[in-house]
């Protein structure tokens, strides 16, 4: 690496140190005009000039030189987080950390300008862990624990010996003072014990005399402390009883315009229009092969092989429109399985779509009304309208970092319900042989099992692309409303992250309400909408979520 007077190629010298990671504590500099940044196994952050091979890792980002620092750009489909903030490109300034991709180290960029880089120092040390604190998205216990270790770990490599020597100095001067201070105190308690033994006989008498008196002074005091106390905990009480009563009034207000969603497509021929079957035996049972998969044949003669799914709905405002995740209205768009079907002349076609209310009024018909072409919602819409359905209200403003929310879905699906309703309602399935989709979800109508379950948690973050909060949930939960103390819906729950516990990605009240406001200047009905059928052409762009979150299977 060429120094001219602290530059490298004429440029100050720049580097990378790593917060974070299997490499934490070193540094990485910065030297050519163009890098790419590697993660590889082990979270180890590498950076290289040369071009990237399939064994060399992760591309997550490319840095390029820009006159006395780098701009950085993340590669497609790789986020990467720069003091906290999520970004696609940026020009990194000095002490600017870096966070590279969902799983990657967190770093600090240094740029030099004397001629020669200077030592961290303490200073630098308590920013650098300073700069980890704020910008790691890890729970809390775990980044201390993590800050900690980090402090403690460059304290003991990178400082000066002068400075680990004053340190070792100035805890035995500390150990020698207190053990002076000890050696006066027992002095001083052995001084006292002997002025005052004289004494003792007369206070036990006094003492004897006045323990269970009670001065009009002292009844003063007590009394004042009790009724300080008593207001205290009465203050403490009420507040809780109030956090308490509001949220559980929330989700009473909010259940009957919550839906559980259940849904099934097939796939059919484009050239014949024949539908994709089960292979039935002599006996009409389904034929099954080794592997234990169905059978499955354009020529079968047994039912249409369905795909089921489930998910999550809720009215909104007062024109009975549904609201949900795009995910749950069009599932196929997202099916792995469609791209290959696709390919053998297939096309994935809507068969029911249907919705039930915590009434216990049966199954409603639903079709799709309009999506968003760039977030995960989308609208839909009662074949046969309610009459005075009611539904939520959007908030006005984005929730910040730390407000309360409620999530309201039904994760899990028909397992959750089935299991909330009881062994005797499992047993009574069982007499009947009831096993099948449509029909279970039926019964629990009819005896009005079908209600949404809820979950508290806490803001995390906040954009205008989504908003990620702790509250706990699974499949089935997509498409349910975030809501805050207030009852307003401020997000469409939308996605989890497996791997990072209780984090949820919602899509925010002001996507929605654009979507909304979309769909009433265009009071005529789509032509790919006034068909289920056609749906399926409808709106095939989606555009890749900007963060890696796996999307439920719902």
């Amino acid at each position: 690496m060429q120094r001219e007077s602290g530059k490298i190629a004429g440029h100050p010298l720049a580097v990378l140190e790593h917060l974070t990671g299997a490499s934490r504590g070193k540094a990485t500099w910065l030297a050519d005009p163009s890098l790419n940044v590697i993660l590889r196994r082990g979270h180890l952050i590498d950076v290289i000039a040369d071009d990237v091979s399939e064994d060399d890792g992760e591309l997550v980002a490319r840095l390029r030189r820009t006159d006395d620092t780098f701009e950085i750009e993340a590669v497609s489909g790789q986020p990467i987080w720069i003091n906290g903030q999520l970004t696609e490109h940026a020009r990194l300034r000095h002490h600017d950390t870096v966070e590279f991709g969902d799983r990657g180290p967190v770093s600090r960029l240094r740029v030099y300008r004397n001629s020669e880089p200077p030592t961290i120092g303490i200073a630098g040390i308590l920013s650098d862990t300073a700069a980890y604190l704020r910008s790691s998205r890890k729970p809390l216990t775990s980044r201390l624990l993590s800050a900690l270790s980090q402090l403690g770990g460059r304290l003991a490599r990178e400082t000066t010996l002068l400075f680990r020597l004053g340190v070792i100095a100035t805890l035995l001067l500390i150990g020698f003072l207190a053990w002076q201070q000890s050696r006066i105190n027992a002095l001083m308690r052995d001084r006292i014990e002997t002025g005052t033994a004289q004494l003792q006989s007369y206070s036990r008498l006094l003492a004897e005399v006045r323990k269970d008196a009670l001065m009009p002074t002292d009844l003063a005091k007590l009394r004042e402390e009790l009724s300080g106390r008593v207001a205290t905990a009465t203050e403490r009480i009420a507040e809780l009883e109030q956090r308490s009563s509001a949220v559980a009034r929330v989700i009473e207000q909010a259940r009957p315009s919550i839906l559980f969603l259940q849904g099934s497509y097939a796939f059919r021929e484009v050239a014949s229009g024949r539908m994709l079957r089960h292979v039935v035996g002599p006996q009409g049972q389904p034929l099954v092969l080794p592997n234990g998969l169905p059978l499955l044949s354009l020529s079968g003669s047994g039912p249409v092989a369905e795909r089921q799914f489930t998910g999550t709905g809720f009215v909104v405002g007062d024109d009975s429109v549904i609201v949900t995740s795009r995910h749950v209205g069009q599932p196929w768009l997202y099916d792995t399985n469609v791209k290959a079907l696709a390919g053998n002349g297939l096309e994935p076609v809507p068969i029911r779509f249907l919705a039930y209310f915590t009434d216990g009024g049966g199954a409603r018909e639903i079709s799709m009304a309009g999506v968003s072409e760039v977030a995960d919602v989308a609208l839909l819409r009662l074949e046969v309208p309610v009459p005075g359905l009611s539904g939520l209200k959007l908030a006005e403003r984005f929730p910040r970092p730390g407000d309360d929310v409620i999530l309201i879905g039904y994760p899990a699906g028909i397992r959750s319900m089935v299991a909330h309703a009881g062994a005797k309602f499992i047993e009574q399935l069982k007499q009947d042989a009831v096993s099948d989709f449509w029909t279970i979800a039926a019964r629990l109508s009819k005896e009005r099992r079908i209600l949404p379950l809820a979950s508290r948690g806490i803001v995390a973050r906040v954009s205008q692309e989504s908003i990620v909060y702790d509250a706990e949930t699974t499949y089935g939960g997509s498409g349910g409303p975030v809501l805050n103390s207030e009852g307003a819906v401020v997000a469409v729950n939308s996605a989890i992250i497996p791997e990072y516990g209780g984090a949820n990605f919602g899509v925010p009240a002001a996507e929605l309400r654009r979507l909304l406001e979309e769909a009433k200047s265009h009071s005529a009905r789509s032509p790919c909408t006034r068909r289920r059928e056609e749906a399926v052409g409808c709106n095939r762009r989606s555009t890749p979520p900007r963060l890696r979150a796996i999307r439920e299977n719902s």
